[in-house]
């Protein structure tokens, strides 16, 4: 199995032992050997550029931008270094970046900066660009007309420093679909994201989570796939219990009437028998249970309409259906590693143990990647979508397309079980 060729070195003679990470540092190899500096400002603008910033002014201002400045030992020059994403070291507590484009190095420039913008520094395609006002450079044009990099909706990988088979890939490659989505590397387990305070940031906002405790809190019930609505598991568990007991068909009615069953089953009370002793429950009121009927038989309906659009957009195959959505928890549990590590919540051997689980237990639930994918998607509409089919389906659906068709997709080269 094979993620593709490493990048083509039949066009520049790369140095021994060397690599591009990714093709972006390969472009910038072969242009600068070229000495074609139109090709390398081209290459360089297209792609987004991280720079070490103050973690403790970070903290304390995050939407502040406080960038570290070097300088040369020997010769007492100042530079300003900034990295492609294939070149960044691994995260350190203290040693954290921003990310930005191009452009916005040329726009942000301050009389004040070092006269040099240093790229991917002690490394075969370094070069010095030289800084100065907007427009002043021929960088910065090019910079200026290139615009906001567009790097969404790609299939990213790194050839050298992240692991293309094993258990860590495995586990990294069940967030694939975010990362093709948000065009990050699927296989950086030395994570940097979007940088350490848009890292932080996205934590905040989305989970609430803006502290060592609540990353570990989140990441546990992700792995244990109790962070989705337990109403959703009862639904397509009930359906997998049927399909097992009558030979893999499903008729929908019979399904939204077992449904009604079983719950004013539950709803007469029952008696249970453990270890510390007997435990009664009381019969709930029959305007609650109906409610609750009525509730998981329109949950049905979204279900079965969500599968029906997949199929029809090749996301399942026909006779096909999603048995759980644990793989929308376990997805997450992948990402959520990385990105506790991205805001330094969390340390490289925590992240990688919990994608190696999240590998582990998503192997255990679904039979490939493609019902695997589907699983991922129906819970992601689910939870956001309410059946407009919108973007919260159709970037999932284009993710999955590309991740079930590019030679260099790990859901191509790794084995789900």
């Amino acid at each position: 199995m094979s993620f593709g060729p490493p990048p083509d070195v039949s066009q520049a003679p790369f140095p021994p032992g060397w690599t591009p990470p990714t093709a972006v540092e390969k472009a910038l190899f072969e242009a600068r050997a070229r000495g074609d500096w139109a090709a390398f400002h081209d290459a360089l603008a297209r792609t987004v550029l991280y720079f070490e910033v103050g973690r403790d002014e970070t903290d304390a201002d995050p939407d502040g931008i406080f960038p570290r400045f070097h300088r040369n030992l020997r010769t007492g020059a100042r530079w300003w270094k900034v990295f492609t994403m294939g070149m960044l070291p691994a995260p350190q507590p203290d040693l954290v970046f921003a990310r930005r484009s191009l452009r916005w190095f040329a726009r942000a420039w301050q009389p004040t900066d070092p006269p040099t913008l240093l790229v991917n520094p002690d490394s075969p395609c370094e070069v010095a660009l030289p800084l100065g006002p907007a427009h002043s450079t021929e960088w910065s044009r090019v910079a200026e007309h290139v615009g906001e990099p567009s790097i969404a909706m790609q299939l990213r990988s790194l050839h050298a420093g992240g692991p293309l088979h094993g258990p860590v890939a495995h586990g990294l490659a069940c967030g694939a679909l975010l990362c093709v989505n948000n065009g990050s590397l699927w296989n950086a387990m030395a994570w940097h994201g979007t940088g350490y305070g848009s890292e932080r940031r996205r934590l905040r906002e989305w989970w609430g989570i803006t502290s060592r405790e609540e990353w570990q809190y989140y990441l546990r019930s992700l792995l244990a796939c109790d962070a989705s609505s337990s109403v959703w598991e009862f639904a397509l568990g009930l359906r997998r219990t049927i399909a097992r007991d009558f030979g893999g068909h499903v008729d929908i009615g019979y399904w939204r009437q077992a449904v009604a069953n079983v719950l004013r089953a539950e709803a007469g009370g029952s008696t249970v028998l453990s270890a510390d002793g007997v435990t009664k429950s009381e019969p709930r009121p029959e305007s609650e249970t109906e409610a609750k009927i009525e509730g998981v038989q329109r949950l049905i309906g979204r279900i079965t309409r969500y599968e029906a659009r997949m199929r029809a957009d090749g996301v399942l195959d026909e006779g096909r259906y999603v048995t759980s959505v644990e793989a929308w928890d376990l997805g997450r549990a992948s990402k959520m590693a990385r990105w506790g590590l991205g805001a330094r919540f969390g340390t490289l051997q925590e992240a990688e143990a919990a994608v190696v689980q999240a590998g582990r237990s998503a192997a255990l639930s679904y039979r490939s990647w493609q019902d695997f994918s589907a699983a991922y998607i129906l819970g992601r509409c689910l939870h956001f979508d309410e059946e407009e089919f919108g973007d919260w389906y159709q970037d999932m659906v284009s993710a999955h397309r590309i991740l079930m068709s590019e030679p260099g997709s790990p859901w191509l080269n790794i084995p789900f079980k």
